[in-house]
């Protein structure tokens, strides 16, 4: 994989009452392989906000963790059958958020790097939602050919 990438960032949560609710991202992004795990650094912004909020994930088979400094700070760790709770701060105020990890899958092409991880949301203690992270990685040359091999 080369150092100059394309993410592919999807989210989705499966609520209980009105259904499915999806998310999707793509990003210009540097990837780093760096003692046994991949790096993933990118950089986004919120509407409304002027600030920018560095992003670093880093990953290996059954461990993910997503780094966010800025407008929005948390260290978001997900490792399979496992839960994690951690102090998520946003403009709006400070939250407990808690991720209960199922499982994540990682594969690994020449130019393609795919991680799907399926997980439980809480804050502040209560059950959100089950949700599911797609990401892909592709050289920016490439482009995100979504979905193919």
């Amino acid at each position: 994989m080369t150092k100059e990438i394309l993410l592919s960032l999807k989210g989705l949560q499966m609520d209980f009452g009105e259904g499915s609710e999806g998310v999707e991202t793509i990003v210009p992004a540097d990837y780093y392989w760096k003692n046994g795990s991949h790096y993933v650094i990118y950089e986004e912004m919120m509407e409304g906000f002027r600030d920018i909020t560095r992003n670093i994930i880093r990953f290996q088979d059954s461990y993910l963790e997503i780094f966010k400094r800025g407008l929005v700070n948390v260290s978001l760790i997900f490792e399979e059958h496992k839960k994690n709770i951690t102090s998520y701060m946003t403009p709006y105020g400070n939250m407990m958020i808690g991720v209960d990890t199922e499982s994540i899958l990682v594969e690994e092409k020449e130019k393609q790097i795919r991680v799907q991880v399926a997980y439980t949301l809480e804050a502040n203690y209560q059950h959100l939602a089950d949700c599911r992270i797609e990401m892909e990685l592709r050289p920016r040359e490439e482009g995100i050919h979504l979905g193919s091999e």
